[in-house]
């Protein structure tokens, strides 16, 4: 499993299902940031409300089983977990803790799917063997801009 995904969706009728559970990692301060709607007035509301979507919507057109995690840093550490969506707290660097997480389901065969616009971190996780998607794959009509 190798690639981009463009944002549109991740998967659909035809797509496989697996036995072992995909897991997806959400770069919450990238798709947070994805919307220009005042979440720098508070960055831990706005990836609160995030992981409260993925928790409600998941991810759409994904056969399961997903499993949900969701990275934050900064000012957004201290979210908490919630039924379907594990939270992540990066004592650094975000996008470190992307790759870590990354690297430990690829070492164990799992398949991995990034919700990220940040190509720096797409240009590392998919050297690990994770696909990429775009915000627009988690936030849906929500979305108001381009995906990177």
């Amino acid at each position: 499993m190798n690639g981009s995904r463009d944002g549109e969706g991740t998967g659909g009728a035809d797509a496989p299902v697996r036995d072992v559970p995909l897991l997806v990692v959400v770069d919450a301060a990238n798709v947070v940031g994805s919307v220009p709607d005042g979440w720098w007035r508070d960055r831990r509301g706005a990836a609160e409300r995030l992981r409260d979507h993925l928790a409600a919507e998941g991810l759409p057109g994904c056969p399961g089983p997903v499993e949900l995690v969701l990275v934050v840093e900064g000012g957004a550490r201290g979210v908490e977990s919630v039924p379907g969506v594990r939270v992540e707290a990066a004592p650094g660097s975000g996008d470190d803790r992307v790759v870590e997480l990354v690297e430990r389901a690829r070492a164990a065969g799992r398949p991995c799917l990034v919700v990220t616009a940040d190509r720096a971190l797409r240009r590392r996780v998919t050297a690990l063997g994770a696909e990429v998607a775009g915000p627009r794959t988690v936030r849906g009509s929500r979305r108001r801009d381009a995906d990177g």
